[in-house]
Order: C-alpha cells, then sequence, then structure tokens
C-alpha cells in the first residue's frame, strides 16, 4: 500500500534530495574537471577555458606518460608494495584479531589493552627515523611494507567482528571432532570472514596505494619511488614551468617556445597521471562494496 505523505513529509523529502544533490556535485565535480582536463588542450586548460566540458580534446598527455619509463617503473614499485603489503597486513591482522577473539585466552584484557595503548602513544618522527634506519631499512623495499604489518584499529575491528559474527558453537562442535585450533582459523574462521576480509583489503590496499610520506622520507633511490612520489615530482615540475615574465625576457625565442611547450605538457600530463593513478582504486571499488556496509556495521559493535 502506498503511504500517504504529508507536506512536511515531502518538504523533509525535498530538502534531503537538493542537500543530497548539492553534495554530489560538490563531490563528483573535481573527479569530472580531472577527467575532462586530462583529455583537453593544455593551453585551453591552463587559460580556465575548461570548466565543464572538454575542449580541443587529444590524448597526447596519455601518449606521454606511455612513453614515460619513471611512471611506469613507480607504477611497478606501487603495484607490488600494494599486494605484499596488503597480504602481509591481513596475515598479521586475521590471526591477531582470532587470537585476541578467544574468551579463553590467558592475559586476554591484558594483551587487548596493550595493543589499545600503542593506538594512543607513539615514539614520534625522529625516533621512528632512528628505529627504521638501525633496522637497516633505509632506501629499501621493505620500509614501504614492514612498518605498518598492523594497524591496531582494523585489529581491532576484525577482532569484534570474529566476537559477534561467528557463532561459539561452531568451534566447539570442531573441537569435540578433534580439529586443532589451527584447522578452526582456516577452515572455519577464514570462510565466514569474507565481508571483513573484503573491508580489510580495501582499507590496507588503499593506504599502500597512496602511500606518500613514508617514501618522501626513507627512500633516496629513484628506482623504488611508488606512482605518488613520481606524481608530486610532475606537479613540482609542473609549478616550476609556470611562466616567469622576467625570465622569458632573458630567454631567446627557442628557449622561451621550448619552455612554453614543456610547460603546456606538464599541466596535461599531471590530470593524466591522477586518473592513471586513481584507476585501480576506483576499479576494485565496485568488486568489494557489497561487503563494506556488513563488514564495517559488524565491527563496529563493541566486543
Amino acid at each position: 500500500m502506498k503511504i500517504k505523505m504529508t507536506n512536511s513529509d515531502r518538504i523533509f523529502d525535498a530538502v534531503n534530495y537538493l542537500l543530497l544533490t548539492i553534495i554530489l556535485i560538490i563531490i563528483a565535480f573535481p573527479l569530472w574537471f580531472v577527467m575532462i582536463a586530462s583529455v583537453s588542450d593544455p593551453v585551453m586548460v591552463a587559460r580556465g577555458k575548461v570548466v565543464f566540458w572538454p575542449k580541443g580534446i587529444n590524448l597526447n598527455a596519455y601518449s606521454n606518460i606511455l612513453i614515460n619509463a619513471d611512471i611506469w617503473k613507480g607504477y611497478l614499485n606501487t603495484i607490488v608494495y600494494t599486494l605484499s603489503g596488503t597480504l602481509l597486513n591481513l596475515f598479521f591482522t586475521l590471526t591477531c584479531a582470532y587470537v585476541l577473539s578467544k574468551k579463553t585466552l590467558p592475559f586476554r584484557q591484558g594483551l587487548n589493552w596493550f595493543f589499545i595503548f600503542t593506538m594512543y602513544f607513539g615514539g614520534g618522527m625522529i625516533p621512528t627515523y632512528l628505529l627504521i634506519r638501525d633496522l637497516g631499512l633505509i632506501d629499501t623495499r621493505l620500509v614501504m611494507i614492514l612498518p605498518g604489518a598492523l594497524s591496531v584499529y582494523l585489529m581491532v575491528i576484525t577482532r569484534t567482528y570474529f566476537t559477534t559474527s561467528i557463532p561459539e558453537d561452531l568451534y566447539e562442535a570442531a573441537k569435540i571432532d578433534g580439529m586443532p585450533d589451527f584447522g578452526m582459523f582456516i577452515k572455519i574462521a577464514l570462510p565466514l570472514s569474507a565481508p571483513i576480509i573484503a573491508v580489510m583489503a580495501l582499507f590496507y590496499g588503499v593506504g599502500h596505494w597512496n602511500a606518500f610520506y613514508s617514501a618522501l622520507i626513507y627512500l633516496r633511490n629513484n628506482d623504488l619511488y611508488p606512482l605518488q612520489i613520481i606524481l608530486r615530482n610532475i606537479l613540482i615540475f609542473s609549478q616550476q614551468m609556470k611562466i616567469d615574465p622576467e625570465r622569458m625576457a632573458l630567454m631567446s625565442t627557442e628557449q622561451v617556445e621550448h619552455m612554453v611547450k614543456m610547460a603546456h605538457m606538464a599541466e596535461g600530463m599531471k590530470y593524466a597521471l591522477i586518473i592513471v593513478a586513481s584507476a585501480p582504486v576506483l576499479a576494485a571499488y565496485p568488486f568489494v562494496q557489497r561487503y563494506f556496509i556488513k563488514g564495517i556495521m559488524v565491527g563496529a559493535l563493541k566486543a
């Protein structure tokens, strides 16, 4: 039966739709602008003539990306860091959360507080850098993977999921049949934890994919740079190539033309590279979206 709506209900719905539409535009427009700017004439973009629709469509920016070896090297490094880092994160998070979810674990509350303590207190940047240096991880691939092997916050969410979503009777029945704890983890806990595993993989994966600060501090070798550092370098280059009238007055005609050409190339590449860098994450999200709400809502319950 159709529910009869009052005038107050209609006004409330109209205001909601209006606010949601405004929020959608605010969120979607920057992405749309980057997309159209990446396929527009860089001159038009630099002059501010590209606002809602692409102008002077060309794919030169993407062509420049295809022939840039540094970008593809950074892309490969980011894929390696993301895949290996996410697998390591999931291993530590799932095993740690499973053990701490067991009420029969000795000193369970003390161990939980020990982990939670690290969420609020840390050594700071300089002691952390000295630790990384003394471990010999500076300028290595492992520095992008090992230091963040476990997020206590995500471990707590996963632990709560194990506690609230998997009946204890299953474990008791398996124990009666003689199944060891490791077998219960592999054959019971993991198969029933697809929602939380998908959510944790998304969180960890996006974190590794967007890793920037750690690479900026700990990496010096260009061959180890992730994609985000390459993007930063191109953005800095784009800013440096902005045309300065005083510099132009001291240059020859050929130098000015070359400078303008490089500035336009960098202007177009920075938008195209944003699309290239964001595409994998945007493509992966729909596959875990159906698990996302369930995993977060269940994991958010207090243990």
